[in-house]
């Protein structure tokens, strides 16, 4: 008789039946969890059935490292599961445009979608605070924020927020984080909030919004365009990225003044997103497989993104001529106070906006100000070991 080795993942109890929202937790929880699995054997009884695949899309151009996170993740869903389920990555565009995934997935033209959830503030500005920007909410660096999700409640009400605030089919947890974000490029230098005024910058989102506050004559384009409207002179700045991302637009090889950090999107957490009849029909095991390499993807593509982002800074720096100089404190300074009159605004206007910022400051209350007490400032020993060069 011929024998086959049958492994079953090891599943975490979870209060919500057939896959819960609390999922698996970051880092070496995953590993070991991954690693744990139970192995049984037992006869063949049957042929083991095909490959299912999930067909999905993301919001991301084929040559970003987002869209490598995409693909991280499908790579990882495909080894967990010994190749019984498979998901097809293709990169913005190829079935709907990169800013309609969203609703491609409610309606299940595609099964899911790698994207991020201020794309989404048109439906809702609610969307913003779940990708913590602008600002990385209350304080929240990223691992705060992913602290919020699954240890503070926020996954439950990110799940509530599509499904009965939006009424879309939808599950969702998060995926990437690209960030902490640079101020962005400048065709001349700048000393501070003054020279925003009249000034023509590429920005998008909630951001044109609180930049447009400040005095910038904000320009709404995709990042594929902003390289061509700088060489035209048709803006006088831009913001996309920083490091790796910029340097593959080429902003690099057009203006040389680039700023950093930038407050609007410090922290910033992308999602993807699955119809949520296409999640209850998987397993519960490919569902928690899921959530697991969500989290693995999470951990490993970010470690990956700084790398590359320390890598093209130096090769900006050091063969192209560029300037990274420090952003004026000012503007800092007043884009949070702008967000914070924004948020009022919100707040005073829409009940599960301030519902959900509620929580994120709750939240935030605990674990900002002990991290604050807790850790070195970074400088401290960075400074230390690589002093800054004059």
């Amino acid at each position: 008789m011929e024998w086959k080795a049958m492994c079953f993942a090891a599943r975490p109890a979870s209060k919500h039946t057939g896959g819960g929202r609390k999922g698996a937790v970051l880092g070496a929880a995953l590993v070991a969890a991954a690693a744990g699995a139970v192995c049984l054997s037992g006869p063949a009884v049957a042929q083991q059935p095909a490959p299912r695949v999930l067909n999905m899309q993301s919001s991301w151009p084929a040559n970003s490292t987002a869209q490598e996170a995409f693909k991280m993740f499908a790579d990882r869903v495909d080894k967990m599961t010994g190749g019984q389920l498979k998901i097809t990555t293709s990169p913005a565009g190829t079935v709907v445009p990169a800013f309609e995934v969203l609703d491609a997935t409610h309606k299940k033209v595609i099964d899911g979608t790698h994207t991020i959830a201020y794309y989404w503030t048109g439906k809702s500005k609610t969307a913003t605070l779940f990708s913590n920007t602008p600002a990385g909410i209350v304080g929240m660096d990223q691992m705060d924020f992913i602290g919020w999700l699954y240890e503070g409640g926020g996954l439950d009400l990110y799940w509530e927020f599509y499904q009965k605030e939006l009424k879309l089919n939808l599950i969702v947890f998060p995926l990437h984080a690209p960030s902490p974000q640079a101020l962005g490029w400048f065709r001349k230098p700048i000393t501070g909030l003054a020279d925003f005024k009249g000034m023509k910058c590429r920005q998008t989102g909630i951001t044109a919004e609180l930049y447009a506050r400040m005095g910038m004559a904000v320009v709404n384009m995709p990042g594929g365009e902003i390289a061509p409207a700088a060489e035209r002179g048709a803006i006088d700045c831009a913001e996309w990225v920083g490091g790796i991302e910029d340097f593959a637009l080429g902003l690099h090889l057009i203006w040389k003044n680039h700023y950093t950090p930038g407050m609007h999107e410090s922290a910033s957490v992308g999602e993807m997103i699955i119809n949520k009849d296409v999640w209850e029909s998987l397993t519960p095991a490919q569902r928690e497989i899921m959530r697991a390499a969500g989290n693995d993807t999470l951990l490993r593509w970010g470690v990956m993104f700084q790398r590359m982002n320390a890598e093209a800074i130096q090769e900006m720096t050091t063969k192209h001529g560029v300037k990274i100089m420090n952003t004026p404190k000012e503007i800092n300074t007043e884009f949070l106070k702008v967000w914070d009159q924004v948020a009022a605004e919100e707040s005073a206007k829409n009940p599960f906006f301030k519902k959900v910022y509620e929580a994120q400051k709750a939240y935030a209350a605990k674990v900002v100000p002990a991290k604050r007490f807790m850790f070195p400032p970074y400088n401290l020993q960075a400074d230390h070991y690589f002093p800054p060069q004059q």
